[in-house]
């Protein structure tokens, strides 16, 4: 994309200056409607309560799902915590097999989640870094199927 032209007048010389517009390509054209982005699961005690409910394993990942209860403060949304254990490697690693599956869960979520869901996403030590990005959003895809359809 190559930046807007400057005015061949003095416009610019005076101090009146046209504002750059930047337009992006995104998904609007395939979801009309906005929809909401998940939360992110921050404390301690709600990783645990989603590692007692249930699991599913795929290539690229493990993928932990519970239903809140309607009692729980935090609300009906979607929420989704990542983690991934030193057998991933090194904090380079870690973090970018952590960034894949933010990426994921970011476009997968909102459409194949469900409201009132926590989900914990763990990264696979030889297969979340590695393994092509269109193959991760199947496996979270076919993950999510199996632990709502349980």
């Amino acid at each position: 994309m190559t930046p807007p032209e400057t005015p061949k007048d003095s416009s610019a010389a005076q101090g009146t200056r046209s504002p750059a517009v930047s337009v992006c390509v995104s998904d609007s054209l395939t979801h009309p409607l906005p929809r909401p982005q998940p939360d992110v699961i921050a404390k301690r005690r709600d990783f645990l309560a989603a590692a007692r409910a249930r699991r599913q394993g795929t290539k690229g990942m493990m993928v932990q799902g519970r239903k809140r209860h309607a009692d729980d403060p935090v609300g009906d949304g979607i929420r989704m915590g990542f983690t991934c254990s030193k057998k991933v490697g090194n904090a380079v690693a870690r973090n970018r097999a952590k960034r894949r599956l933010r990426e994921v869960a970011r476009m997968i979520l909102p459409i194949h989640g469900r409201t009132g869901w926590d989900y914990v996403l763990i990264g696979r030590a030889d297969g979340t870094a590695d393994r092509p990005f269109e193959d991760l959003k199947n496996d979270l895809i076919y993950a999510l199927k199996k632990i709502h359809g349980k």
